[in-house]
């Protein structure tokens, strides 16, 4: 088992790693002020997980009161999380009473939040199951739910007690979401880890084939990165913003298909290849880094191309991003690769060759 820790004072916390994790009650229990858990999953992971974790927990002495909600980003709204407080409320869930995350990045967000505001926070534990989740949303504290108008737009900073990131459920992903999952392995090279992005050059492939040395590298390396980001900016006033590569072009995505039509991952990919091509006309980048960025996008096996959408659509999603400050669109782009930086001053003939340039691709 690999542990690393987010450094944030008398708030710290472990990211444990390894397989067969979710058996182990003790990591659970050692970081519950009473034993009893309610345990949020979705449909989809509760038929493979749901029963192991429960026993397990079960075993050693903990009350779980099992909360299951629907699959997918569609569900992560108001009514998901009425449904968790209901569940709560009705079982007269305690201000000590934990609540633990089974699932991606939907359930861990969603779960993060209702453990936030229930009885004003109650204790709180990820268990993430996708390689998205154990690489980047389950890390930090982010929690939230999605609006119409913007993907996570209601939320709060909410740190869980810990982390634990069992890799044996990696096994069981489909390869879309695997692939998703490379999105933001991805991110965390290009950002700030140049010799990261060299090792995924060598290894992506390996990823691909769910090598478990390489998966333990990876999502190691990758919550560390994030880690140490954090510790340094909780809230997002600084560095943190820069864990955002890619993203303010694909939460646009999400939001014009409807969140769920592709997956966040996706979007990210795409989004990184825009911002790297936004990255090149501001003179930082050159045509050889932006194939490279483009082509361990492509072999992650996700889309380096975004769907079609009018100038003026992007910029409107763009415009509910939350990195717009002073009402301007302050977007993360790479002076070189490995190196981010959020520019607030592309100017709009710059986003708008660039954003008609991908439709003319696409």
């Amino acid at each position: 088992m690999l542990t690393t820790t987010v450094g944030l004072g008398d708030r710290a916390y472990p990211i444990y790693i390894g397989a067969g994790l979710i058996d182990q009650a003790d990591l659970f229990i050692r970081r519950m002020p009473q034993k009893r858990a309610a345990l949020v999953t979705n449909e989809t992971v509760a038929a493979l997980y749901l029963p192991r974790l429960q026993a397990a927990l079960e075993g050693a002495g903990v009350s779980v009161l099992p909360i299951v909600v629907r699959d997918g980003e569609a569900f992560k709204t108001w009514e998901t999380l009425n449904a968790i407080y209901d569940a709560l409320l009705s079982a007269r869930c305690e201000r000590r009473t934990a609540l633990i995350a089974l699932g991606g990045g939907v359930v861990g967000d969603i779960t993060g939040f209702a453990a936030a505001t229930y009885l004003r926070g109650v204790p709180f534990i990820q268990v993430p199951t996708t390689l998205l989740a154990q690489v980047d949303s389950s890390v930090g504290g982010k929690t939230a739910i999605n609006h119409p108008l913007g993907k996570n737009m209601i939320g709060a900073f909410y740190q869980p007690a810990a982390v634990i990131a069992d890799l044996a459920t990696l096994s069981t992903l489909p390869p879309r979401e695997l692939s998703a999952g490379l999105a933001e392995v991805i991110k965390y090279g290009f950002l700030g880890d140049r010799d990261f992005i060299d090792w995924l050059d060598a290894h992506l492939e390996a990823l691909l084939a769910r090598d478990p040395t390489a998966l333990a590298f990876a999502v190691e390396r990758c919550c560390r990165n994030k880690a140490d980001i954090v510790a340094r900016d909780e809230r997002e006033t600084g560095d943190r913003a820069l864990l955002n590569l890619g993203h303010t072009f694909g939460h646009a995505i999400e939001a014009a298909l409807g969140f769920g039509r592709w997956l966040h991952g996706e979007a990210v990919g795409a989004g990184m290849v825009l911002a790297a091509r936004t990255s090149r006309q501001l003179g930082h980048l050159d045509d050889a880094d932006v194939a490279r960025v483009t082509a361990m996008v492509a072999r992650a096996g996700l889309p380096v191309t975004p769907p079609h959408l009018e100038i003026a659509q992007w910029l409107d999603l763009m415009g509910h991003d939350k990195k717009v400050e002073g009402g301007r669109l302050r977007f993360v782009l790479l002076k070189s690769l490995g190196q981010a930086y959020v520019d607030a001053a592309v100017p709009r003939p710059v986003l708008e060759e660039v954003l008609a340039g991908a439709a003319v691709d696409g």
